[in-house]
Parts: structure tokens; sequence; C-alpha cells
């Protein structure tokens, strides 16, 4: 069994040089960035190397490349910036009187049709409560709570969430989006089977969605044509509004997109087009004061 570092002998300094030498591919660089002689980041890193019992860093002609382990040492230290800038910047709240600090993150159906109305309301009856939230796909909401990234989520309820303390929160509806010139636009409800004739312009990576349409295509036996993907819903409308394809989206979110770009809106017949999304926080998790008012709020609002 190996042995265990000890944290005596890593430092926020060396860590953030190793990052700044992983990142710019040079000692020199990275020693420079981190306002040290090279000589002294010379002997940092092979300290390091020592403590944590690895071999971190490849070095040669070319530069300085990460080994596997290396990468390993730099996701972790690069979360410990992060968990360090947190606990600074909420003891600055406290410090200038504000005595609570909450991490929502929430897709964009949730922050476009419901969260707007619960923040107004959970805020004016908390002012010295300052959340903090974020728009993510599904998955990376998961991926957050269970890092600790994230101390509430609100995300699309055919998301695996392992890890997680998972409640309902609302519903959503899914439709097409077409453009006008489109042979769907002279349909106003259909069902998703028949949508497969065409080809899609979709989301990308960790996308609840897509995986939702996937599955849909696939037990109608019915192979989904992508024609385009995009990171966002606002993107998608543009694809569909130049008639590269159509789209499964919620309606709340593209509400405005829909009038601004004149699409056409055809409602699905399928049972799985009135979607739940749900709240979540991480299993186990002991939640601040202000996480558990946002969340008691949260509740309210879903009933």
């Amino acid at each position: 069994m190996a042995s265990p570092i000890n944290p005596a002998r890593v430092d926020f300094v060396t860590l953030r040089l190793f990052c700044a030498v992983a990142q710019s591919g040079s000692i020199t660089k990275g020693a420079e960035a981190c306002h040290l002689a090279l000589s002294a980041a010379s002997r940092r890193l092979s300290d390091f190397e020592a403590a944590t019992g690895s071999k971190l860093l490849e070095r040669s002609s070319q530069g300085i490349a990460l080994t596997p382990a290396g990468h390993v040492a730099m996701q972790h230290a690069m979360r410990l910036f992060q968990g360090f800038e947190q606990f600074s910047n909420e003891l600055g709240d406290y410090s200038s009187g504000v005595r609570g600090h909450v991490r929502l993150w929430a897709n964009m159906s949730a922050l476009t049709e419901f969260l707007p109305a619960t923040l107004a309301a959970f805020l004016g009856q908390h002012p010295d409560i300052r959340v903090e939230v974020e728009e993510q796909l599904s998955g990376d909401i998961v991926r957050a709570l269970v890092d600790g990234l994230a101390d509430v989520g609100v995300f699309a309820e055919n998301t695996p969430a392992y890890g997680l303390d998972v409640a309902p929160f609302q519903t959503d509806e899914l439709v097409v989006l077409c453009a006008r010139q489109h042979p769907l636009a002279r349909t106003r409800r259909t069902d998703f089977k028949t949508c497969l004739a065409h080809e899609f312009v979709g989301l990308n990576r960790s996308s609840s969605l897509l995986e939702l349409t996937s599955r849909a295509a696939e037990q109608a036996g019915i192979p989904m044509r992508l024609r385009v993907q995009v990171r966002s819903f606002d993107a998608m409308c543009h694809m569909i509004a130049a008639n590269l394809g159509i789209g499964v989206v919620p309606l709340a979110a593209c509400k405005a997109q829909v009038s601004a770009l004149g699409l056409k809106v055809v409602r699905l017949k399928d049972a799985w087009a009135v979607r739940r999304l749900l709240m979540a926080t991480k299993t186990g998790e002991t939640l601040s004061p202000a996480a558990q008012l946002l969340v008691r709020q949260l509740m309210v609002s879903s009933n």
C-alpha cells in the first residue's frame, strides 16, 4: 500500500507553480508566472515529486509534459484552487455583511421558466444571502454536485444522478421547432416517430435532451439523423431558422427565439414530451443554513 502524502510537504505556491509549468510546458515560464527564480522553481518541483512518490513531469528538449500521474495531480490541484477560491469568497461575504452563500446550478429550461420568480422571492426574504447561479447542461450539473462545486442543482429527470438526493421540482413541455419553409411547419401536432423522417439539429456533450431523443429514436427503430450539434438552445434555434434541421427543445426556454426568428412550434403527442425537472443535493452532504433555506424555498415553489 502506498504511503499517504504528507500535507506539510505541499503548499499552494508549489501547487500553483506545478499548474503553471504544466499549462505552459516550460519550467522557465512557470517560474516567471509565479515570480520565482528558476533554481527555486526546479527545487520545488523536485520536492513535490518526491512528496508524491511519483514522476509527474516528463522533461525533454521540446519542453515539459505531464505523465499520467501528473494529469491526476493537476486535476486535484485545480480542485484545491477552486475550493480555496470559494473559501475566500464566502469568508469575504461574511466580512462584508453577507451572511450566506449558495451555489445553484440549473439547466436553461429551469432558469428561463421557473427559477427567476422563485429566486426573487427568496432573496426578498433573505437579503443577507447571496445565490451564485450558473446555467449548465444537466450532466454537468450532476458532476458539479458530486464534486462539491455546486450546493443545489436543478436538471432533467432522465439524467443519471448517482450519489445525489433527488426530489421533483417542476415539469416542462418539449416541442419540435422547425423553419417556416420546412414540411413539418404545416403540422400543429405530431409524434416523434414521424419527425424521424427529417434531419435534426441537436445539443452535444452531456445533454440529457439528446440522450432522451436518441433513446426514443432507438425505441422507434429509426435512426436519428443529426445534421448539426451545438452547445446551447440559442444556437439550436438559429440553426433551425436556417432550415438545417428540426429540433426538440423545451418550449419555455425558447419562447423568445421562436418569436424573434419566426420559428414554427409543433407539439409532440409522445408522453415523454412532458418532462420533469428535478432538484438535487449531494447525498450525505451537510448543507449550510443558507443552502437549506434555498432548498426549502424550491420545494415550496414546486407544490
